[in-house]
């Protein structure tokens, strides 16, 4: 349970400080109601381990909720700081309350909403600040905010879409080679002893499995280097700038998956450009701060170079098709929004379709997935069953001719 430090006035008008455990700041100052005490300031204890680990992300989740509480908050007149006071007390996200914590001091002190969001970059994404910084110019907060609350419910779902096609097929894949390992490593070693006491002549579906099975025993220390090397390299992929470059370059070029990748890549890209001309923002600026949303090196450096020619005023449109990373109908629904001026309509137009897209995908992997490894791991069960008993009708056949 997190501690919070406080000053307060006690019954006599003396000030004393202290400190209280509790789940939240509002639970905290109620705490200190409750005891006669009247607090002027509370703020949570920092440990050197605590401040470590409070550097992790905001979830998108309590992001969201927070943009459509203080959305609320906004359009009932409610002063900011206020806003930001309230859901701050409540909120149990660690790094949003401190973050909120400081936003409010600055506020206090005179600063603008946007840059004190700024200053906290693991709680709000880039494009979180350049629609607060158009929402300023424009006195649309509330609206702005509306929109933030609406993409990041969608990324969430987009997300969890995406995360659910992939652990299906992960998880089959894993009972797959639990399977090979209990079949391998422990059922075929037992019959070892006995296979090599009659001498039977094994056939070479049996001597195969057998050889598996020495690296599941006599040689385990070499499947150990190659699972700790399988760990580093897959830790290398997700975790090293060069190795992140390298799997988001394969990852495009994976059968099925990577069409998933696509559209969830462009769904984002279209989603996110979309909410930030809705809430004023130049085109330039909207692309510069959404390229930084997309999260694969390939469309990026693709992105980029369109937003070079957009600077130089070959339009919005063009130099999209010229990148060739949306189908023709995202191209069609470009050109017209740029030449009917609706391009923030067209663009959420597109981020639909390309959901709608991105479901039909998922379903049409997770259905062509799972037959394939309900094959595998019956061509693998299989041929250790055929393995077993042809070495058992070898052994009876053996025993038949001493006889």
């Amino acid at each position: 349970m997190p501690k919070f430090a406080y000053s307060a006035i006690d019954a006599t008008g003396a000030e004393i400080e202290g400190a209280t455990k509790a789940d939240t700041i509002g639970t905290a100052r109620q705490l200190l109601v409750e005891q006669n005490l009247y607090p002027i300031r509370i703020e949570e204890s920092r440990g050197l381990l605590d401040f470590e680990l409070s550097k992790e992300k905001v979830k998108k989740k309590n992001l969201m909720n927070f943009t459509r509480q203080l959305a609320v908050f906004i359009k009932a007149g409610i002063p900011i700081t206020e806003a930001l006071t309230t859901i701050g007390d409540e909120t149990v996200d660690t790094a949003l309350r401190r973050a909120l914590t400081e936003i409010i001091d600055d506020l206090r002190n005179g600063g603008l909403f946007s840059a004190s969001a700024a200053q906290h970059p693991n709680v709000f994404p880039p494009y979180y600040i350049g629609i607060l910084q158009s929402a300023e110019l424009t006195g649309k907060l509330d609206e702005s905010l509306d929109s933030l609350a609406a993409y990041l419910d969608r990324e969430i779902e987009t997300r969890a879409k995406v995360i659910s096609a992939l652990a299906y097929p992960l998880v089959v894949m894993a009972l797959a080679m639990v399977t090979v390992l209990i079949l391998a490593g422990y059922v075929l070693p037992q019959f070892k002893p006995l296979f090599e006491e009659l001498g039977a002549d094994l056939p070479l579906s049996t001597r195969t499995m057998l050889f598996v099975s020495r690296f599941f025993t006599d040689l385990w220390y070499i499947t150990a280097v190659c699972f700790l090397l399988f760990i580093g390299f897959v830790a290398f992929l997700s975790a090293h700038p060069t190795g992140k470059e390298i799997w988001q370059r394969m990852s495009l070029k994976i059968p099925m998956l990577g069409g998933i990748i696509e559209y969830a890549i462009l769904e984002r890209f279209c989603a996110v450009m979309a909410t930030m001309l809705q809430a004023g923002v130049a085109v330039p600026q909207a692309m510069e701060t959404t390229i930084t949303a997309v999260n694969n090196v390939v469309y990026r450096e693709q992105l980029e170079i369109a937003n070079q020619q957009i600077l130089e005023g070959a339009g919005f449109a063009q130099p999209l098709i010229e990148t060739e990373l949306f189908p023709g109908a995202a191209r069609q629904m470009f050109k017209v929004g740029e030449e009917t001026g609706t391009l923030d309509q067209q663009l959420e137009v597109a981020a639909e379709y390309f959901n709608r897209e991105l479901d039909y995908k998922i379903k049409t992997f997770t259905t062509a997935f799972e037959p394939i490894m309900i094959i595998f791991v019956g061509v693998v069960v299989g041929f250790v069953a055929v393995s077993l008993v042809q070495a058992m009708y070898g052994v009876l056949g053996g025993v038949q001719d001493a006889n």
